[in-house]
């Protein structure tokens, strides 16, 4: 099972990007942030015609998250305690696997109401892991989660650190994934530094290679030995209007 994460930032604007893109990448399951429209405006015709079935959960102008998936998607459930009136999570089960998607708050301004948020919303995603069961059951969580993991995922340390997105408190929200039984895939496979999947479209960061890995694919325990392989696919990035996010896969053998 091939399974990628994108944040497309508005479906309406990059629709035929993910479609020629899933031609040509294959996935088995798309996961996609910042849909930016209501689901009764979700594109599922065309998403039908490329050969997938959609779950859409859908906002007007901000957030929204959907699965897309050549297999069959069941359970779908749509948002969780955690997101106070905004659409950011919606989960199903592909194959057997849970699978999430999800769009974690940005934060906005160090200390300020929309960091809290963000903490309030990491808390409840942590919550809503613990109701699921074991992370011995196979759980794929994948979306953009607005927080580089390491040192080795921000373009650069000193200009990054404390600031949203590499903030030590947003670092220890992370470790919940951690310490329910998560891991990021992507280093399961790859030890390489300064691999990122979002770059700043103010200041030419595209160009400058100024980036953060901030989008991820987290896999539980059961799921673990099933990587074989995650990576970062760039080429979107490159194309004309492109979103600011590039997709994240992970291989899986189940």
């Amino acid at each position: 099972m091939l399974i990628a994460s994108w944040n497309v930032n508005s479906i309406r604007v990059r629709l035929q990007h993910l479609l020629d893109w899933m031609q040509q990448a294959q996935p088995d399951v798309v996961c996609l942030q910042e849909l930016k429209l209501e689901t009764d405006n979700f594109p599922f015709d065309e998403i039908g015609e490329a050969g997938y079935e959609a779950a859409a959960y859908g906002q007007k102008s901000y957030n929204g998250v959907a699965i897309l998936s050549r297999l069959p998607i069941e359970e779908v459930i749509e948002g969780f305690p955690g997101e106070e009136g905004q659409s950011r999570v919606i989960e199903a089960v592909i194959e057997g696997v849970h699978v999430f998607s999800v769009y974690a708050p940005n934060g906005q301004t160090v200390g300020g109401d929309k960091f809290k948020y963000k903490e309030r919303f990491y808390g409840a995603l942590r919550e809503h892991l613990d109701g699921l069961g074991k992370p011995s059951e196979p759980v794929a969580l994948c979306g953009d989660f607005n927080i580089a993991p390491e040192e080795r995922d921000v373009w650069d340390v000193s200009r990054c650190s404390g600031e949203i997105g590499f903030h030590p408190d947003e670092l220890k929200w992370l470790k919940h994934f951690k310490d329910w039984g998560l891991h990021d895939s992507f280093r399961l496979i790859n030890e390489k530094p300064k691999q990122f999947s979002w770059w700043d479209f103010r200041g030419g960061g595209f160009a400058k290679d100024q980036g953060l890995r901030i989008d991820q694919i987290w896999v539980s325990d059961g799921l673990k030995e099933s990587v074989k392989n995650a990576w970062i696919d760039i080429e979107p990035r490159t194309w004309e209007r492109p979103s600011d996010h590039t997709p994240v896969l992970c291989e899986l053998e189940v």
